[in-house]
């Protein structure tokens, strides 16, 4: 009975219907924001989606029953228990800011789909990389935002008068966000020599660095590719094997 549900889930039909059902969850959240539609329909989208909950509720039981504690062993099943999980808590008095997040239940396309699978889990395990690649960053943040504290403190307190406004300043440079016409130009009126550290700054931080971030994860989305084909390719293996095993026990029997 359990293995019969477990194939069940693991049908691509199935797997599709969950999809259909938490994208539809998703427009019925949106509607929600709306009044006029809250006016002539709340009722129905306040229905449809105690259904979607209902339905989702009643997935992660059928897991649970099918697969046991091995339904903990997957972080994604996991993620999909919490996410459910917060949208079954009521949500009222001091819990009402769960209304919010209730949206967070269109999160589960992630476990339900394998290419967004795999986009997160190439994200995660180019974590350990990017953490040296943001502590570079920090470090060259922090001898810009000195350098340019010291430089035009005087003349742009609003901007570098402080090392914290300094900081939010280069970051605001660095996302390439009004940097010209709005910082860098009305301090090169002042400071004509100002260019000569805003375009290091911005080639060292904004095409250098980041796009070392951007290589990490691509590596690391390749990589989660690679294993995901491996082990594909594995199961195929031992599925055929003991297909052949089975084969072979009834000849043996027959013979």
């Amino acid at each position: 009975m359990r293995q019969s549900i477990s194939d069940f889930l693991d049908r691509p039909s199935t797997r599709n219907t969950i999809m259909g059902v938490i994208l539809f969850n998703a427009v019925l959240l949106g509607l929600e924001t709306s009044g006029r539609v809250m006016e002539t329909a709340g009722t129905l989208v306040t229905a449809l989606d105690t259904a979607c909950l209902a339905f989702f509720v009643a997935e992660i039981l059928a897991k649970l029953y099918a697969r046991g504690l091995r339904f903990f062993r997957n972080a994604w099943n996991v993620f999909d228990l919490l996410v459910v999980g917060i949208a079954v808590v009521p949500a009222a008095g001091a819990l009402s800011v769960l209304r919010a997040l209730r949206i967070l239940r269109l999160l589960r396309v992630i476990s339900v789909a394998p290419t967004l699978r795999r986009v997160v889990e190439g994200f995660i395990s180019a974590l350990p990389g990017m953490a040296s690649v943001f502590l570079l960053m920090g470090v060259i943040f922090y001898i810009a935002a000195v350098i340019s504290t010291k430089l035009f403190a005087a003349t742009f307190p609003d901007w570098f008068g402080s090392l914290g406004a300094s900081l939010y300043t280069l970051f605001q440079v660095m996302t390439l966000e009004s940097w010209s016409m709005g910082i860098v130009r009305p301090v090169m009126e002042v400071h004509p020599g100002a260019w000569l550290f805003f375009v290091p700054f911005i080639l060292i931080t904004t095409f250098a660095v980041v796009n070392l971030v951007v290589g990490l994860i691509v590596n690391s989305m390749q990589d989660a590719h690679a294993e995901e084909s491996n082990a594909a390719t594995d199961t195929y293996r031992d599925e055929v094997i003991r297909r052949l095993a089975a084969i072979e026990e009834r000849l043996k029997e027959r013979g």
